[in-house]
């Protein structure tokens, strides 16, 4: 009626051997790469000292990189999968496996950040350029009203 000690002990050592091969082929999948640039804007109205300034036209905001992590999303579950800090120059780069994502800025909502999340595939042993875009003008207004 019960299986014997020997067959259960058997049937054990080989799903764990089962186990740990997928794992080992799964870790051996070959990673695909992001890398971009983050750029910082600001739609802002300023006081403009050049008459040829249209007023509505971006321009670049002064801003720490670092200030605004971005984000790698799962597309389907929206689940974080790394958190990146561009360098100084605005340059980030990051190993992911292959798959589905979005890049995102952490936190945009409640900093009030205009953002367009990006949506991105990675193929193994590919490089994927995705640019990303802040306008930090919106959360200046909301600054300046609430003063």
């Amino acid at each position: 009626m019960f299986p014997s000690l020997k067959s259960l002990t058997a049937g054990c050592i080989f799903l764990i051997l089962v186990g740990l091969v997928g794992i080992a082929l799964v870790s051996a999948a070959p990673q695909g790469f992001l890398e971009g640039h983050l750029k910082l804007v600001s739609r802002r109205p300023v006081q403009l000292d050049d008459e040829n300034t249209a007023p509505n036209s971006p321009t670049m905001a002064a801003g720490n990189y670092g200030d605004y992590p971005l984000i790698v999303l799962t597309k389907q579950e929206r689940k974080e999968i790394t958190r990146i800090i561009a360098d100084k120059a605005g340059n980030y780069h990051v190993a992911l496996a292959p798959g589905d994502y979005v890049l995102d800025v952490e936190g945009r909502v409640a900093r009030r950040l205009h953002v367009r999340a990006q949506p991105f595939t990675i193929l193994p042993n590919e490089t994927v350029h995705v640019e990303i875009t802040i306008d930090t003008g919106f959360a200046a207004e909301a600054r300046t009203r609430r003063e």
